[in-house]
């Protein structure tokens, strides 16, 4: 076997493999947060939030007059998912800033 074929076998060891735990210290990893999560929980919620209040407001007796409601419920939906989404997001880039300020430099 030559040695291109030795380094590129996945089975078997790599020369320069080294323990995880012997390399990094647990107390200096970084907890930063997943934006995915972030932005999925805040539209969820907005979406949730938003039909309950827009079919609310539809339902009771002043949104009797309302020529359009579903137009009226799909802006005020659209509007508070937007407005949640973006607020969710605004508190994971809060707690990424905050990730990074807890991280001192150690002497």
């Amino acid at each position: 076997m030559s040695e291109t074929e030795a380094t590129s076998d996945p089975t078997g060891p790599a020369p320069d493999d080294v323990e995880v735990r012997a390399v990094v210290d647990p107390a200096t990893v970084r907890r930063a947060p997943r934006y995915r999560a972030f932005f999925w929980t805040g539209a969820v919620v907005g979406i949730v939030l938003g039909l309950a209040l827009s079919l609310y407001l539809v339902g009771s007796p002043s949104g009797a007059a309302l020529m359009k409601p579903g137009v009226y419920v799909t802006v005020l939906t659209a509007a508070i998912t937007l407005g949640t989404t973006l607020l969710a997001l605004l508190v994971a880039v809060i707690a990424d800033r905050r990730s990074l300020r807890d991280r001192s430099p150690r002497a």
